[in-house]
């Protein structure tokens, strides 16, 4: 009899994700500051540095566009589709992702921080610093990244993800996690040690966390 395969406590992200159907392909689509866009694709557009602040964009699919210092504080993204997102610096705190899919983007340095995050899969992308201080992420899967430092200070994450992630700095002060799963990830480092309270992880990962956590205990270790 094969042996049972233990089930695991923690409850994984609540994902429902369907790509938009029926859109619209707008070659030229003059966005603006506060516009509501329902059900359009863009492709290959650079909207570098334009002033986006509030916009909504809705059952939308976006595909190798460049967001490159464009201004996007609150904006919204509604039941979208991105993949191939290029932004040396991203602008967009205060914003809101729901029910949306991020394939490969590529992020230098990602401001979103005060941010909600509600069935969302950021999967297969690089990014060089990620700014969620105090966001709210709900139902989140991060898999394949490659993030330089993540900060998630302040952050309140209920069933979030980090899946097969390569990931140098994770900061964690004051952070409120419940059913946060890390396991299967690798940290350089990891600051704010009081924040992994409610988070999984596996046994190789609490190896590599003994010596930050003697630390953090003022500990001295003699062999």
């Amino acid at each position: 009899m094969p042996p049972r395969t233990r089930r695991s406590a923690t409850n994984a992200p609540r994902l429902s994700l369907r790509a938009p159907q029926g859109v619209t392909r707008v070659e030229e689509p003059g966005l603006l500051d506060g516009d509501h866009r329902e059900g359009e694709h863009y492709g290959r557009l650079r909207l570098d540095g334009e002033d986006l602040a509030g916009i909504t964009l809705q059952e939308c699919v976006l595909e190798g566009v460049s967001l490159n210092d464009t201004e996007l504080r609150g904006a919204r993204f509604i039941e979208c589709a991105i993949q191939d997102l290029f932004a040396p610096v991203l602008r967009a705190p205060r914003s809101s992702w729901r029910e949306t899919s991020l394939r490969s983007t590529r992020w230098g340095s990602a401001e979103l921080y005060d941010s909600r995050f509600d069935g969302v899969h950021l999967d297969g992308g690089k990014l060089d610093y990620v700014n969620l201080r105090s966001s709210h992420l709900t139902d989140v899967l991060v898999s394949g990244c490659i993030i330089g430092e993540l900060d998630l200070t302040g952050v309140r994450a209920t069933r979030v993800a980090l899946q097969d992630c390569t990931i140098g700095a994770l900061t964690l002060d004051g952070a409120q996690l419940k059913d946060a799963d890390l396991r299967t990830s690798s940290f350089r480092s990891i600051s704010g040690l009081d924040g992994l309270r409610g988070a999984t992880i596996d046994e190789h990962q609490l190896q590599l966390l003994a010596p930050f956590l003697a630390e953090s205990m003022g500990l001295r270790i003699e062999g």
